[in-house]
């Protein structure tokens, strides 16, 4: 089954009347995800041309955003906590680029009281940023009393982070924490995203996670500076981009198939990763590099580091009798369990059906 999603005409909406609606405390749980192949393919640079393709799953790692009226008690009229606490009289001067900009989008004006927690640290390769952008749109549409859809979270939290905050990033990871579950996405030349979400039973989902292994490096960084690297280079990679593209249409071959071939996807797994390397400078360090051919060496099929690279988390295929091994061979590195999810963000309260 193929889901197509495209933007049409929702920067209109009339402006809210505060008065009108009054809700009470918005809270959202948005996923984060891990892109097993195709990324790079979903930056404007590579698939204006032609198209792009990545193969991701969410997980069960989380943001969570809360919205309320901030009451008149306080003396700032408008409160964003995450990593620290701002409080400010008007939207403009809100430091947090994406809190700022989901608020002037979606027009929402004080007071207001707006508080994040994430599950993982932020700049770790796991779509962070467009998870708390998805979330906290999705939260502000609650807030004034709005149903979205999941493509119209997408396009709107990539408006804000490509088009309005320039970032050097593509479209997956937005559409990633809007829809969840394992999807094939295609970007297309003329901006459509087609999302193929991948019918497969929870018993094979489950196998997928028995064979991940996930396992953090202690090195959180801004995606930022290699992104920018990787989005100037794209011209000349074209074609290793175009390896990687095929990939994720081989995983998704690879997990249609009655019985998943794991050598096979983590074969590719590492071949995706060893491209990956030669995109741009700074995507792998010494560190990342001995406990990869480590845990090679103890038993892992393939793998890969999640995101843009140069720190965050280190992606494995191991078979689950070699799990043990892999474990022993990286002492140093703390292990995540990650199982799938299913839902992409969603409204936890107050509750809707």
């Amino acid at each position: 089954m193929t889901t197509n999603t495209i933007l049409t005409n929702i920067w209109a909406a009339p402006p809210f009347e505060q008065a009108a609606y009054q809700p009470g405390l918005i809270l959202t749980r948005t996923p984060l995800r891990i892109s097993f192949a195709g990324g790079g393919t979903d930056i404007f640079e590579f698939y204006k041309n032609d198209y792009g393709a990545v193969f991701s799953t969410a997980i069960d790692k989380y943001v969570y955003v809360s919205v309320k009226r901030h009451s008149e008690l306080f003396q700032e009229p408008i409160r964003v906590n995450y990593s620290k606490t701002e409080m400010v009289t008007q939207v403009d001067e809100i430091e947090n680029e994406i809190a700022r900009e989901c608020m002037k989008l979606l027009r929402v004006e004080p007071p207001i009281y707006i508080h994040t927690v994430a599950d993982v640290p932020a700049c770790t390769g796991l779509g962070g940023s467009s998870s708390f952008a998805v979330g906290l749109l999705h939260a502000l549409h609650a807030y004034k009393g709005e149903r979205v859809t999941a493509g119209q979270l997408a396009e709107e939290a990539t408006h804000i982070e490509v088009e309005v905050l320039k970032q050097p990033i593509g479209k997956q990871n937005q559409y990633a924490a809007a829809f969840g579950g394992l999807n094939l996405f295609h970007f297309s030349s003329s901006g459509q995203v087609i999302v193929e979400p991948q019918r497969v039973s929870r018993t094979k989902l489950d196998q997928i996670f028995d064979h991940l292994m996930m396992f953090w490096t202690g090195l959180a960084r801004s995606a930022s500076a290699i992104l920018a690297k990787q989005k100037d280079n794209t011209t000349e990679k074209i074609e290793t981009l175009k390896t990687m593209r095929a990939h994720a249409h081989q995983l998704q071959a690879i997990t249609s198939n009655g019985h998943i071939d794991f050598q096979l996807f983590g074969q590719i797994l590492d071949e995706g990763w060893r491209l990956k390397r030669g995109l741009a400078g700074g995507i792998t360090t010494a560190l990342i590099d001995d406990w990869y051919e480590k845990a090679r060496e103890a038993g892992a099929v393939g793998g890969k580091i999640c995101g843009a690279g140069g720190g965050g988390f280190l992606l494995l295929i191991v078979e689950p009798q070699d799990r043990q091994k892999v474990r022993d061979a990286l002492k140093g590195a703390l292990e995540v369990s990650i199982r799938p999810e299913v839902d992409g963000s969603r409204i936890l309260m107050p509750f809707i059906r």
